[in-house]
């Protein structure tokens, strides 16, 4: 009988050995051990006994633990048969939960891959699909029985199935990062590469470390031929879009295509404005261009029709006596009634009369004590300048830029506050041009391109220098120890207490955990019968496409992770490469990151003092000749430190700038009439004290303003000095050459002169003075810190140096005068000489070439229409280029010629694929506790299909409009899948203790955590309640990733959720990314889409019940405050320029008696400079941004300067027509004003032209030079032609004025003449010869002579125009 049997069995056998793909037939079944073959694994490699058996039928037990893990093969209880242990189903159940963990936030696709697996290990036609290629003994070490193990086989799929498989999946998300889940489980290709084939290969690879056995899937078309009796699995897949039959969601749009809603197109941003097709601004300034030229046209075109008529009735002798100039104005011949004078020209002679006299006498009691005078300026400006002592320099550009009550200030602070800075980046990005790159014939990924610089020397080389670097040691005085990079690293999985190893170093050689035998580590493999060695290559082909892994599959077995436990994305390691082929690279990247501390920390000097040691060492290898990279490098503190290294290194250009400019001052305020005189008058101490009075001024406002507290910055210490000295020297010279051009008169004493002369020009340089004082202290209502203070500071301080001109230099002209008439030498003033001064006005040089040559010239009728024609032409063609500036600074603009830092920036813009990254930050005011808290944020299943994440996904679909490159990383979707039961994340301890309930981390055994924190919702859409929300979250956020768990939330989510002491989270963020910007165009518009978009979603975060209306989401990057300015720079100016120019109009007005005409010519010639200066801005590649905006505040000034003294001057001249007029105000004002502030302004501002940082170039050379050309121009050019046509008439007050003296003074001496008849008659010849000689007789008593009251009348006509 045993005989029998032992026959039936062994023909069972036989049959069923040739029968291996027969229904209801099992190929392996039950656990026989370790897999021999198998290399180092994650997991333990069990793998099953070769069975060919029938399928079991499942009950009790084993049919429940097949229910729970493979759902898809359950027929019920009884009818349920499979090729699979309860042993088996555990080990799968295992390797499931692994994967599930990434593919858990889309259920269809969590399902796809079990099922697949589930097929291959339990199906009960198990021999159908699967083929066994491979065998190995395994003996049982307890039992020392020896059975076949299956370690390889061929799994037969049709290719319908793995492709709708492999398309639910390839776009599941991975939160943490952003990227794909496919990433991770298609080895080398990646997810762009990866395809069905590559997936399910990468699966079946046991050198993944997962997989415990070999499976070769063969993926079959419906026209293949098969081995005999081999039918490919071909059930249903279910769509990333379809409910599973376990009752799981449609998977989200985040993660499924095919969920997502039908968007409408999203609008294109706004093109070029455009009028018929053309050029809008073009087309506008053609119009206005014709407009201007007709309408001067026709104006001319009147004033010959005028001037013809007006040659008709003086034929006819129609009009004799009431001649007419050329633009048809009265002359100063004609008679004025009374009756005919305005009101407003009364006010304007008024206003002049008492304005000089005022001055005058002031000048006289100036001039009169001058040593008193002195010494009370001097201890005014001394107790002003005491606020020195607590100056405060703003060089934080943040606080320089960004107003504190800015909206990207107030998100920094909010930002900051809650999660701490933005950790300090200390970077090098290295290439070696020049190298020759090779093709690597990998057994495992085939041919692949490695440039020159991915070589192992160099890698080995980076290595060294990283080690270097991160071994830097140095003492510490605030620690009072030993410092390393442990104290100041950013170190996101070991924060509390860090080793070296656990700081953040993002490169290369971090795929290889920063060991030189990992880099030399290498293998013979074989692979399809072909035996060939890997190496380094072929660990970091995987690495750069799989930075999740913990093994690679090339059988090195090593990790990709860094050493200090986080990935490394390739585009942290290398750059310069395309379409991801990152072996092809051109640079390394390495990447230090430290705590940011608040500058009051005593470990903020310890990171500085790290960086110095880091900059060091960076420098000393680059200069060694056999280092083998080009590189560019930077710190934290480079920025700073670069711009204060130039500072430093300018201060030289602009000393040699002032004493220039002290120099010309000196040598032009000279009269220099005789070569024995010329130490006696010159001007050098005037000219001296001029600069003085300039520096006290600057120096009282800078005290000042220190008393009470507001900062001042290098801009100010650079700008404002420029700008009073264009003032002061101005002033200055009309005051000087005033005073020389004038004769005192007899019996006048020197300060009594003194006083008269100031009488006639202080009111012009109040005018100036008191337009500019107003331009700038409501220039000073600009939110920019830097503008504002700017303003303040040049407000005080041109109105001080006005103050100190009226007394301190009146003074100071004084002593000079009283040496000069005693005939002292300067500096040495002992010294006399003999040679008397001479009684003639000393007109100069510049004077008589200008009355001669130069007006006559320039105002003539066919020179004055080209003028026009020529500055309406700069207008129009300036406003079509003002529309076309750039505005924005670039951050290397910032940085001087020649500095590391121009090289890094080059770097940075030409190898990084990646941009900044941008957080989404959610106020408090939101319940993420609740349900639809929680779908409101979340993008995996279940989730609103418009959630936060949500739309930054659709965002970045639209990388060119949204500039956004990477999708938000997402702690709520991460807390959901580390709370599913499916993975091995939240587990309670169950063992007995005071662990008992509490949570169990995944690398702790299962038998002593027994109990999951949630139970399987039917739905398979998990949401936690309030209560476990808050109870497991701390848990999550302190859970350290790691194979077992890859959704713990430490150092990816532990600074991302801030909650207050009762748990509510009252602050959260969410990192995405964005594309690589470039300039500051980019940042500005990234800047402006991401505003848009979170303003988007707070609005849908609004709708959601219990939410506070005042709750916001807001975009946070570091570099927005920089950047924020630009949104809304071009209104800020317009707002800033207008401000200065209204008191300029209304000044003038008031102080020339309410004369609207030349205030609104003074204001239209300032608007043409201001126009013309951003024309030349755009030719010349300067671009708007806030230190333009100073300078153009600036230029508003200093056009004050060039042109309201000219307006002035016409208009209180007497000459009979415009054009006399015109020549009189361009000879006499507007050669002080050449001299005064043009000659000042150019020798200082070309010395600039030689200072090495790029802002100084650009923004004071180059800008303040087409300021101080084009007010020159405008104001001694075009200025002097407008108002000989359109200047207003002479005031019928100073006429009427002048003729009621003229009547007064042939009275008198008509009076005198009857006086001396009578006189003539009474007496004797001989006394009447005697007093008539007596008469003749020069100043023999107080009366003067009628040919001295001739000249008197004659002076006094001259005159009139300087009251």
């Amino acid at each position: 009988m045993v005989r029998v049997a032992a026959l039936i069995t062994f023909l069972t056998c036989v049959l069923l050995s040739e029968a291996q793909h027969e229904p209801g037939l099992c190929s392996f079944y039950e656990e026989c051990g370790r897999n021999p073959t198998a290399g180092g694994t994650l997991l333990p490699p069990i793998v099953p006994c070769l069975n060919y058996s029938l399928a079991r039928a499942l009950t009790g037990e084993h049919y429940r633990k097949l229910k729970k893990v493979c759902p898809v093969l359950d027929r019920g209880e009884g009818n349920t048969f499979a090729c699979c242990s309860f042993k088996q189903l555990s080990s799968l159940e295992m390797s499931l939960t692994l994967s599930k963990a990434l593919l858990v936030r889309c259920p269809s696709c969590a399902e796809n891959f079990a099922h697949l697996h589930c097929i291959n290990t339990c199906s009960p036609n198990q021999s159908q699909t699967v083929k066994v290629t491979k065998v190995a003994n395994i003996t049982n070490p307890l039992t020392n029985v020896t059975r076949e193990a299956v370690v390889a086989y061929q799994a037969f799929i049709s290719a319908s199935f793995a492709d709708t498989a492999f398309q639910s999946c390839r776009n599941v998300r991975i939160p943490a990062t952003g990227g794909f889940a496919i990433a991770t489980m298609c080895g080398r290709y990646g997810a762009k590469l990866c395809t069905p084939q590559h997936w399910y290969d990468f699966q079946g690879d046991s050198s993944n470390g997962l997989a415990p056995l070999d499976i070769d899937f063969q993926l079959v078309k419906d026209s293949e031929k098969l081995p005999p009796g081999v039918i490919p699995y071909n059930g249903r897949a279910l769509r990333c879009n379809e409910t599973t039959p376990s009752g799981g969601k449609v998977c989200s749009c985040q993660d499924c295509q095919e969920s997502c809603p039908k968007m409408p197109p999203l609008p294109m941003p706004p093109g070029p404005f455009t009028i018929l097709g053309m050029d809008g601004f073009l087309v506008i300034s053609i119009i206005l261009l014709c407009v201007l030229m007709c309408t001067f046209l026709l104006y001319l075109s009147v004033l010959c029709f005028v001037r013809s008529q007006k040659r008709k009735d003086e034929e006819k002798g129609k009009r004799k006596g009431k001649g007419k100039d050329q633009n048809s104005n009265d002359v100063t011949q004609r008679v004025i009634d009374p009756s005919e004078v305005t009101c407003a020209e009364r006010n304007s002679l008024a206003a002049q009369a008492f304005l000089s006299s005022e001055f005058r006498h002031w000048g006289t009691i100036m001039a009169s004590y001058p040593l008193t005078v002195l010494l009370v300026s001097a201890v005014v400006v001394a107790v002003f300048s005491v606020g020195l002592k607590s100056i405060e320099l703003t060089t934080d550009p943040v606080d320089l830029w960004s107003a504190a009550n800015s909206r990207a200030r107030q998100e920094k602070d909010f930002h900051d506050s809650h999660f701490g800075p933005f950790f300090r980046t200390n970077q090098l990005i290295l290439t070696a041009p020049g190298r020759k790159g090779h093709v690597y014939d990998s057994l495992l990924f085939g041919l692949q391109n490695f440039s020159g610089l991915v070589s192992k020397d160099l890698i080995i080389e980076l290595l060294e220098l990283q080690t270097r670097i991160r071994d830097i040691e140095f003492w510490s005085e605030d620690l009072n120890s030993t410092a390393s990079l442990k104290d100041v690293c950013f170190a996101p999985l070991n924060p509390s207490n860090p080793s070296v190893t656990d700081c953040a170093v993002n490169s290369l050689p971090q795929y290889f955990q920063n060991s030189l035998y990992n880099i030399n580590d290498k293998k013979n493999v074989t692979q399809l019968g072909v035996t060939a060695e890997v190496d380094w290559r072929d660990h970091l082909i995987y690495c750069l496409n799989s930075p999740l892994s913990f093994k690679d599959i090339t059988g090195l077995d090593m990790s990709c992770m860094a050493d200090y436990g986080a990935p490394v994305f390739p585009f942290l390691a290398v750059g310069g490469y395309q379409n991801d082929d990152f072996t092809n690279a051109e640079a390394f990247i390495l990447t230090f990151s430290l705590n940011n501390f608040a500058r009051n920390n005593p470990k903020f000097k310890v990171a500085m003092q790290w960086e110095t040691e880091f900059l060091k060492i960076v420098q000393d290898y680059k200069k060694n000749p056999a280092a083998n990279f080009t590189f560019a490098y930077m710190a934290e503190r480079s920025l700073e430190d670069e711009i204060n290294r130039t500072t430093a290194e300018d201060i030289p250009i602009f000393m040699i700038s002032y004493a220039v400019i002290f120099v010309y001052i000196a040598v032009a305020l000279g009269e220099y009439s005789s070569w024995k005189r010329i130490l006696v008058d010159s001007k050098f101490l005037v000219g001296l004290g001029g600069i003085l009075v300039v520096g006290c001024s600057v120096l009282a406002s800078m005290g000042f303003y220190s008393w009470i507290g507001i900062p001042s910055s290098l801009v100010i210490l650079q700008v404002v000095p420029f700008l009073v000295l264009a003032v002061g020297a101005d002033n200055i010279f009309i005051f000087v050459l005033e005073y020389q051009r004038d004769v005192r008169k007899a019996r006048e004493k020197r300060e009594e002169h003194i006083g008269r002369v100031l009488g006639n020009v202080a009111p012009s340089m109040l005018l100036c003075s008191l337009s500019e004082s107003i331009c700038f202290f409501l220039g000073a209502l600009s939110t920019m810190p830097a503008v504002r203070s700017f303003a303040l500071y040049a407000a005080l301080a041109v109105l001080m140096d006005f103050i100190l001109q009226m007394t301190a230099f009146v003074a100071l002209l004084s002593l000079d005068a009283r040496r000069q008439d005693n005939n002292r030498c300067e500096l040495v003033c002992c010294v006399t000489v003999s040679t008397q001064r001479s009684n003639e006005p000393n007109e100069g040089f510049l004077l008589p070439l200008m009355r001669k040559y130069y007006a006559p010239v320039l105002l003539h009728s066919y020179t004055r229409i080209i003028v026009m024609v020529v500055f309406i032409f700069m207008l129009c063609g300036s406003v079509f280029l003002m529309f076309n500036v750039t505005v924005g600074l670039d951050q290397e603009l910032a940085m001087p010629q020649g500095s590391y830092m121009l090289d890094y920036f080059h770097y940075l813009y030409k190898y990084f694929e990646v941009g900044v990254p941008v957080y989404f930050v959610t106020k408090r005011g939101f319940n993420f506790t609740t349900v639809d808290g929680m779908n409101a944020v979340c993008s995996s299943t279940g989730c609103d299909q418009f959630s936060l994440t949500q739309k930054i996904q659709y965002a970045t679909n639209h990388p060119e409009l949204s500039y956004l490159a990477i999708p938000a990383n997402s702690w709520v979707d991460d807390f959901i899948d580390w709370l599913n039961p499916g993975s091995r994340c939240c587990r309670l301890y169950t063992t007995l203790g005071s662990n008992n309930g509490k949570f169990c981390p995944a690398s702790e055994p299962d038998f002593r955590c027994l109990r999951k924190c949630m139970k399987t919702p039917p739905d398979g859409v998990l949401r936690p309640s309030t209560e476990n929300f808050n109870r497991f979250l701390p848990d999550f956020l302190g859970n350290r990733p790691d194979l077992q768990c890859p959704k713990g939330g430490l150092g990816a989510y532990d600074t991302a959720v801030v909650r207050d002491e009762s748990g509510e989270i009252i602050a959260s963020r969410f990192m995405a990314y964005h594309t690589p910007l470039t300039n500051s165009q980019e940042f500005t518009a990234a800047l402006l889409q991401a505003r848009k978009l979170a303003y988007n979603i707070t609005m849908t975060m609004r709708n959601i019940s219990g939410t506070s209306p005042d709750f916001e989401v807001f975009p946070y990057t570091i570099t927005n405050v920089f950047y924020e300015q630009y949104l809304t720079i071009v209104p800020e100016g317009l707002f800033n320029i207008s401000l200065c120019l209204l008191p300029t109009f209304v000044v003038c007005c008031l102080l020339l008696g309410l004369d609207l005409r030349s205030g609104l010519l003074n204001l239209l010639t300032i608007i043409m400079i201001i126009v013309d200066t951003v024309g030349v801005m755009t030719l010349w590649g300067i671009h708007y941004n806030a230190v333009a905006l100073i300078n153009l505040v600036t230029a508003v000034g200093i056009s004050v300067e060039f042109v309201s003294h000219m307006t002035r001057s016409f208009a209180l001249s007497t000459k009979p027509t415009h054009v006399e007029r015109a020549k009189d105000a361009t000879a006499n004002m507007g050669s002080a004003v050449f001299a005064g502030v043009a000659m000042t302004n150019l020798p200082g501002i070309l010395v600039l032209a030689f200072a090495k940082a790029q802002l100084i170039q650009i923004f004071f050379f180059r800008l303040n030079l087409v300021i101080t050309l084009l007010g020159l121009a405008h104001g001694l050019v075009f200025l002097p032609v407008l108002l000989s046509y359109f200047g207003p008439g002479v005031n019928k007050a100073v006429l009427l004025q002048l003729q009621q003296d003229k009547a007064k003074a042939a009275k008198d001496l008509e009076m005198r003449n009857q006086i001396r008849q009578v006189y003539d008659n009474l007496s004797y010849e001989d006394n009447d010869i005697r007093r008539d000689d007596e008469y003749k007789t020069p100043q023999t008593d107080g009366r003067k002579r009628p040919h001295v009251t001739e000249k008197a009348k004659g002076e006094t006509e001259m005159r009139i125009d300087r009251f």
